[in-house]
């Protein structure tokens, strides 16, 4: 009996993909560096992913909300580099940096299917509205399309 090749499975051998949301925030940090280390000790890639929200309570106001969003991705992908420049020879993790727009949940959701996420990372909310309208966090659990791992 020979053995047919499979298509892509998700989760065979451990996580060949991880996803981990970051915005900037502390928490999303701990998230990116927690995934960080699952990611080298799997040796899957890290997938650092920014949502870069759509239109914001100053876009009404005539901020450029384009260019603050870019600035925000370039300065996580700026503090990034630092991070694996640091532990360079020490340990070795495959990263790529994404940005998606839309608001975070459909964005995390959009990048995890699209990029084949095994798993996905994110910090907990630092929203206090979050415990009225439900976290990303949640969201995502409750979507149960992956492994979800939440950071405090």
């Amino acid at each position: 009996m020979s053995e047919q090749p499979r298509g892509f499975e998700r989760g065979t051998d451990g996580p060949k993909v991880i996803v981990a949301g970051v915005d900037g925030s502390e928490s999303s940090l701990r998230a990116a560096s927690y995934a960080s280390g699952l990611a080298r000790r799997q040796n899957a890639l890290l997938a650092l992913v920014y949502v870069q929200p759509l239109m914001t309570a100053g876009a009404a106001f005539g901020v450029p909300v384009a260019d603050t969003t870019g600035e925000i991705a370039e300065g996580l992908v700026a503090e990034i580099r630092q991070a694996t420049e640091r532990v360079r020879g020490i340990w070795e993790v495959r990263w790529e940096f994404h940005t998606f727009r839309g608001d975070p949940y459909n964005g995390l959701v959009t990048a995890a299917d699209e990029l084949k996420a095994d798993a996905v990372v994110v910090g907990a909310s630092e929203s206090a509205g979050h415990r009225i309208v439900g976290s990303v966090a949640v969201r995502l659990v409750k979507a149960g399309r992956w492994p979800v791992t939440v950071v405090p």
